[in-house]
């Protein structure tokens, strides 16, 4: 392998999933100014939308999305544009 190419500052890092408040830890390179204390031990605390406890794929819940439903809206809104 090559030398100098990997980051070496790996460190414990928090996850935080803001969704459904979950919280994992691995280890990572980001940066980040914010804190997080798990069970007696502080950890920088990088703030995540979703994760693999509330993304759809994982969860087996899915949105549906009523595309008929909204091409049929748009044909209407500018069928009066038509010539």
């Amino acid at each position: 392998m090559k030398q100098g190419v990997h980051p070496d500052n790996y460190r414990l890092v928090a996850f935080k999933d803001m969704s459904n408040e979950d919280v994992f830890i691995t280890k990572s390179t980001v940066d980040t100014k914010e804190t997080i204390d798990v069970e007696g031990v502080e950890y920088p605390l990088v703030k995540l939308e979703i994760s693999r406890t509330s993304h759809p794929f994982y969860t087996g819940k899915s949105k549906l999305v009523d595309t008929a439903g909204r091409i049929d809206k748009f044909k209407t809104k500018y069928a009066k544009f038509k010539k």
